[in-house]
């Protein structure tokens, strides 16, 4: 049976948000899927790494994928990332469709899990268009890099993923252009998302941890317990950044802008 435009859509959804280590039919997000498309999960396997064929990132890591691809993978490969801002929510609105409400909720992509429905607070009438958007996109970024960083926060290894975070390295409202950018995510747990979304950590040029001035002030050693600032911040000074081997890093021009504007080393 060949595949739609619309399937391959979705199953271009999911290769974003899983390692090309996981493209196995054994794998439990791409038996959900296969069953909600009503393929097999050795189809969509194939297809995942067809497309692993087309990437320049895997090709520069000497990772071929499967060549067998057809002129439309080819197409629509191009399409979606020549447009990343209309195609990532319109291709995660046919993925959440085969899950759930798509005007809902949304879903959670974790390897060995599933794919999980995740029903979402209701907005009022004149938000939904630009707000579901928006929200499809922020999904999608969330799955990618949490699961880029195999679900653990690069700083402390945290592995409970209702405490990460997705963050954005480039600010989301600045820089259109890198929204969807897996280089341009980190994933942290909240104490150190707010830490690093404030300018009171970042990462050197080997993405070893750097603590700000103001986070060591004096102001702050007298609001908060030396050993709550010792244990969550000063202990992983200068330790790099934990990045799984098949996970893509920061980009580096990312993490400098980011520390040369709050002052950081």
């Amino acid at each position: 049976m060949r595949w739609t435009r619309d399937e391959l859509l979705i199953v271009l959804n999911l290769y974003h948000k899983i390692p090309f280590g996981l493209f196995d039919e054994r794998q439990k997000v791409i038996i959900d899927l296969a069953e909600a498309m009503k393929r097999t999960p050795g189809s969509v396997a194939m297809k995942l790494s067809n497309f692993a064929s087309l990437d320049p990132a895997l090709q520069l890591r000497g990772i071929g994928g499967l060549p067998s691809t057809s002129k439309l993978d080819r197409e629509m490969w191009a399409e979606f990332h020549a447009n990343l801002a209309e195609y990532v929510p319109l291709s995660q609105e046919r993925f959440d469709s085969l899950f759930i409400d798509a005007a809902k909720g949304t879903t959670e992509v974790i390897p060995g899990k599933g794919i999980i429905p995740r029903p979402t607070v209701p907005v009022g009438p004149t938000e939904v268009a630009t707000l579901a958007k928006r929200r499809r996109g922020q999904d999608f970024f969330r799955d990618m890099v949490l699961n880029n960083y195999a679900n653990r926060c690069g700083i402390t290894g945290l592995p409970i993923r209702e405490l990460l975070i997705a963050s954005h390295i480039l600010p989301w409202s600045s820089h259109e252009a890198e929204r969807l950018n897996v280089r341009n995510g980190i994933c942290l747990n909240r104490l150190h998302d707010a830490a690093f979304d404030k300018g009171l950590i970042g990462f050197d040029d080997q993405l070893q941890l750097l603590l700000s001035t103001r986070l060591l002030s004096t102001r702050l050693r007298e609001n908060l317990p030396q050993r709550f600032v010792a244990e969550s911040f000063e202990a992983y000074e200068g330790h790099p950044l934990v990045v799984p081997e098949d996970g893509f890093a920061p980009d580096p021009g990312f993490v400098k802008e980011h520390r040369v504007r709050f002052g950081l080393g």
